[in-house]
């Protein structure tokens, strides 16, 4: 790297650590102004920081690798959360800031009560916050190690001395965490290296943000996600232009079918937005699809997006969040993406006999190349940056939310006042956040050195979470949802999991079963075992007031005004018109851009792309009415 890349990056440390320092005190104080900024954020902040941690260092490489072996259809897989995003933002983001709640565990406890509560409290924390959160921070690391091979060379700058203790634990411990072949003086170089980046990256990470709580967290996520979105326009346009743009790219894609590497998709499958031109297109992998928004355990904005949501200063706020990350999120980072994995698979054509998971990882790789080849002194810089930016904004917030279950849901509800019988200090607690910071790395890094590539860790990660998403929306919206039927969706998920794993090869179909598994066992708990305490649902409404399905418990409550349907009636067409006019606006811009095919309904470029930015733009005004005017009286 030449002088001025270094610069850029220490510039970058610098800010990091001032940001964790300047905000010490206000995160000392107590869990709330640590985990949630003393609910203080404007919507604009906590949606681009959320936007920042989904950024994520690992995410471009995972694009384009799906963008080589399956074609731009595959991203809907992707796509379809925002409508996820929009659900959380229209219809629950009041909720969670209503609830009062530092972590979604601990809703566990308000929404449902008894001993099965403070049970299933306890086991979320443990499971979501830290099994589940650990496999994502594994596949950022392992991302991390990817993207810091070609620039950082510990050997060359550090004295034998100091590099050979980490030669020494790679050999000891027998991983091998380079792109080199295993066994090789090579992969234990690079393997030292990496793991010296890696270390580097979360000794300042986990720094400003276990010292600054969100604060630093959100400061630094809105510097990251601006970085890296000019990094990557730059990134983008240099290789579009190497390419030849749309004409090179086309002429390029037929060379490399030509050559027969792409592994039986041809070109115009690569380029296609819709199922009817897309490669394997098959009626599972479009249900999926369909419904991966919805059955996921992150369906409700549980975990780090109802954090963000949480930390907002009012309900209106929490809303601009969730739009400004469904935008930036879906929209922006997609556009840049797409002519960049697409130029990339042209200028660093496939090599031939590579399939699955060796084509999928090599396609991984070539980002990072691409980074290393093609860029000048002062952009690569940038975009080391960006994409170390991008590494820390995921990191920092998987170990700040993830260390809010320890302090919160398990230190101090479970250790501290249900077994010891005693209230521990605001200064404890945050001491307590602070040093499971370290303990999440530590099981993270463990898991990393199992990895293969990102998109096998992304796809277990899916598994675990499949089936819980309907039930977590229900528990808002319906008040006859009890504790058993999480407790019914859990144990069935870990029941299934394995057989799944083994018997049933095709990922889409494995990953509905699981979720039709989990779903049906939630509504037979919730027949089978009826409703929480009266009292207990009383106290959750008079405190929310949720939109839905809970006119009965409004009118024990002497609500006799109660309009949740309609609340949610209104919630529901924001949604729906707010995720049209996202796809549409999307669809549109990216087919003008890379020159996708249109669908065979419509045989005309022209008539599709401008159909879809009218009607995307059309829309913007009913949504806004549906999700911020009307909603709301």
């Amino acid at each position: 790297m030449a002088g001025i890349d270094i610069i850029i990056i220490l510039a970058f440390i610098a800010y990091s650590i001032y940001s964790g320092l300047r905000n010490k005190d206000a995160a000392s104080k107590n869990l709330e102004e640590y985990f949630l900024a003393g609910r203080s954020l404007p919507g604009w902040k906590a949606g681009l920081s959320m936007a920042a941690t989904q950024f994520a260092a690992d995410t471009p490489l995972l694009v384009t690798g799906i963008i080589a072996v399956s074609g731009i259809f595959a991203l809907w897989q992707m796509w379809i959360y925002a409508l996820a995003f929009l659900l959380m933002g229209f219809v629950l983001s009041s909720h969670w800031r209503r609830a009062g709640v530092i972590t979604d565990a601990e809703l566990t406890e308000l929404r449902y009560g008894g001993g099965r509560a403070l049970a299933l409290r306890g086991f979320k924390a443990l499971y979501f916050g830290t099994v589940f959160n650990c496999v994502v921070l594994a596949w950022v690391f392992f991302a991390a190690s990817r993207i810091a091979e070609p620039f950082l060379p510990w050997n060359e700058w550090l004295p034998v001395w100091l590099f050979g203790p980490f030669t020494a634990l790679v050999q000891a411990v027998g991983v091998n965490l380079s792109s080199a072949a295993a066994g090789t003086g090579l992969a234990v170089t690079l393997s030292a290296n990496n793991l010296i980046s890696v270390l580097a990256i979360l000794l300042v990470t986990t720094f400003y943000s276990a010292t600054g709580g969100l604060r630093s967290v959100v400061d630094t996520d809105v510097v990251q996600v601006f970085i890296m979105l000019g990094a990557t326009l730059l990134f983008a346009g240099i290789v579009f232009v190497k390419a030849g743009g749309v004409s090179g790219i086309h002429a390029g894609l037929q060379n490399i079918a030509a050559a027969g590497t792409l592994g039986g998709i041809s070109p115009s499958q690569i380029l296609a937005f819709t199922p009817d031109r897309a490669y394997s297109a098959t009626f599972p992998l479009l249900a999926l699809f369909a419904l991966q928004w919805l059955i996921q355990l992150n369906s409700d904005g549980t975990g780090y997006l109802a954090q963000r949501s949480m930390a907002c200063r009012d309900e209106r706020q929490a809303k601009t969040a969730a739009l400004v990350f469904t935008g930036t999120q879906v929209l922006l980072r997609s556009l840049l993406w797409l002519p960049l994995g697409l130029g990339l698979l042209v200028l660093f054509p496939p090599a031939a006999n590579l399939a699955g998971d060796l084509l999928q990882a090599d396609r991984e790789g070539v980002y990072v190349r691409g980074m290393a080849e093609l860029l000048p002194a002062g952009i690569k810089g940038l975009m080391i940056t960006g994409m170390l930016a991008a590494l820390a904004s995921t990191v920092d917030t998987h170990i700040n939310w993830g260390s809010s279950y320890w302090a919160n849901d398990i230190f101090k509800r479970l250790v501290c006042q249900a077994w010891l019988k005693k209230e521990p200090s605001g200064k404890a607690l945050v001491w307590v956040a602070r040093g499971s910071n370290v303990m999440l790395i530590g099981i993270a890094l463990v898991i990393m050195t199992r990895l293969s590539s990102i998109n096998q860790a992304w796809q277990a990660s899916l598994l675990l979470g499949a089936g819980m998403g309907p039930i977590l929306i229900l528990r808002w919206l319906w008040w006859r949802v009890n504790a058993w039927s999480e407790i019914a969706a859990i144990t069935v998920s870990a029941l299934a999991a394995l057989p799944l794993l083994l018997y049933v090869p095709d990922p889409a179909l494995r990953l509905l079963i699981m979720a039709g598994l989990s779903l049906t066992a939630s509504l037979a708990a919730i027949f089978y075992f009826g409703p929480e305490d009266r009292k207990h649902l009383h106290g959750f409404y008079k405190l929310v007031r949720p939109k839905g399905f809970w006119h009965k418990i409004a009118v024990e409550c002497g609500d006799h005004t109660h309009n949740g349907a309609r609340r949610l009636l209104l919630s529901a067409g924001a949604v729906g018109a707010a995720g049209v006019s996202v796809f549409c606006l999307l669809v549109g811009a990216g087919s003008a851009l890379v020159g996708s095919p249109p669908p065979a309904f419509c045989p005309w470029p022209a008539v599709w792309i401008t159909g879809n930015l009218a009607l995307g733009l059309a829309l913007c005004p009913v949504w806004y009415k549906l999700g911020f005017k009307l909603e709301t009286h």
